[in-house]
């Protein structure tokens, strides 16, 4: 049976103008619905109610870090297994590697390209197994 079509994402970032050139390519050239969160701590207390099939998540944030955030998320059973992505300036190997070892399917360099960041997410969303 076919993956479900991917809808819903919810997007943390803090850097307005990323989050703004993200939004608009996501709900523009995706046509994806886009919650999007400057900080942790309103993510977090908002995400399971919002339900995201998909989660973007900066990994320099103030405050808590992406990966701590995807550490937090791992705990609670209603989003334990929600996929996630970080988007990030550290693009190094090793750092490219660790994201992917706390259990990111994905991991988007900034700047990144706001027409073909839809097609990279939805090519990550289908690489997933049912």
């Amino acid at each position: 049976m076919p993956r479900e079509a991917l809808q819903r994402i919810a997007y943390v970032e803090d850097e307005p103008d990323i989050q703004e050139v993200a939004i608009i390519a996501l709900e523009s050239i995706g046509g994806y619905e886009v919650h999007a969160f400057d900080h942790a701590p309103p993510f977090l207390e908002q995400v399971e109610a919002m339900r995201p099939q998909l989660i973007l998540l900066d990994v320099m944030l103030p405050g808590m870090t992406g990966p701590e955030i995807l550490t937090e998320l791992r705990t609670r059973p209603e989003t334990k297994d929600i996929p996630v992505i970080f988007m990030t300036a550290k693009v190094q190997s090793t750092d490219h590697q660790r994201y992917l070892d706390l259990g990111a399917i994905r991991v988007i360099g900034k700047p990144f390209d706001p027409m073909s960041l839809s097609s990279e997410i939805e090519e990550a969303w289908n690489a997933l197994e049912d």
